[in-house]
């Protein structure tokens, strides 16, 4: 029974071909073509890439036309019609890259983990509250997750009531050739701080919360002794503001017979239901991911929300930044999940072995 509800219509593109000229600095991770899609099918032009790599920068290039290869960062920044930097730099040269697009009068869009250091955050704060331009964050796991935003819409329509506890799991896989900052933790921020973002990201949205306390955190390397920089298993529970909960796991244990990276999902406990997200995969059936079930006190629900919501987050992103509105994404909020990851993370007690990676400090 699906009829009980209605959703909101699919976004549309919010300015005109050329409009909004953005551009590409820092190619490290993958999301930048998942940053890049979403801005652009909201109607976005990307009209430079940079990368300190010239082939990452030529086959960037080739797969958006658009985009001419700039000789370095700064011929970037010097471009007026630029109104946004995206980056998937290394994840402790994001905030770096994004201070400078700021202070050259530029907003900011930046990866998961935005940050890496509190001394970072302290300074994205004062760039932000200073100028207010905005150092925008891709939590993509829920701004461009199908069933996170259909979820989404159904807690707005009161389907579970207030929610109480957000539990999040973030399994993901190593797999081969990666690079050699992913085993600094250094670079990469920990377990907790990078991929964990994401699900601090989730708590404080679904739940409504504006600020947390972590309670428990802790960090492992249970079985990669060939890498003692890598953490391979977190978590963290945080007390909320609003008096409600959440719990998040991560890890690098995805077996490799699951067919996607990771069987990642999010519960949501309601004081009059509960909903599950399974996002990128069902095992064991046909239905792929983007799933969504809901119970409640009316009946059961199965959603699959595939083509049902698209992305609206890149559309309002865009026009937060030409009208000076926060409707994307607070900026309070996107700072207040990466200082709770940062918290969990420097916080976090060293458990396991063979060779438990060390914890960053501030």
């Amino acid at each position: 029974m699906t009829d009980s509800y209605t959703f909101d219509p699919l976004p549309r593109p919010v300015v005109a071909p050329g409009e909004f000229a953005f551009a590409a600095v820092g190619l490290d991770h993958g999301h930048i073509f998942g940053m890049t899609d979403g801005l652009i099918g909201a109607g976005a032009t990307v009209t430079w890439v940079f990368d300190e790599d010239p082939a990452r920068a030529a086959a960037f290039a080739k797969q958006y036309p658009t985009a001419r290869i700039a000789s370095s960062e700064q011929e970037v920044l010097n471009d007026p019609a630029v109104r946004l930097v995206a980056t998937a730099a290394i994840p402790s040269q994001r905030a770096p890259i994004g201070l400078r697009a700021i202070e050259a009068g530029k907003h900011a869009f930046v990866d998961k983990a935005p940050l890496t250091t509190f001394a970072q955050l302290d300074a994205v704060r004062e760039a932000t509250a200073r100028t207010g331009l905005l150092y925008a964050v891709y939590y993509g796991e829920r701004v461009h997750s199908e069933a996170a935003i259909l979820a989404d819409q159904l807690v707005q329509r009161g389907a579970i009531g207030r929610v109480v506890q957000v539990v999040c799991f973030g399994p993901h896989r190593i797999g081969g050739g990666r690079p050699d900052w992913f085993y600094d933790p250094a670079q990469y921020g920990g377990i907790l701080c990078d991929i964990g973002s994401h699900n601090f990201d989730q708590i404080l949205h679904y739940t409504g919360a504006t600020t947390g306390r972590v309670s428990t955190s802790t960090i492992a390397n249970y079985a990669h002794p060939e890498a003692p920089g890598l953490q391979d298993f977190g978590d963290a529970h945080v007390v909320l503001d609003n008096g409600a909960t959440g719990y998040v796991r991560v890890d690098w244990f995805t077996p490799d017979g699951l067919g996607v990276f990771g069987d990642g999902r999010t519960l949501l406990l309601g004081t009059d239901g509960y909903i599950e997200l399974r996002k990128y995969i069902d095992i064991t059936t046909d239905n792929g991911g983007g799933q969504v079930l809901l119970v409640n006190q009316e009946a059961q629900h199965r959603f699959n929300a595939n083509g049902m919501t698209g992305f609206p987050y890149f559309g309002q992103l865009i026009r937060d930044c030409i009208d000076g509105t926060e409707t994307a994404m607070s900026q309070d909020h996107a700072l207040m999940a990466a200082e709770l990851s940062l918290h969990a993370q420097m916080g976090a007690t060293v458990v396991g072995s063979p060779s438990p990676a060390p914890v960053l400090t501030p």
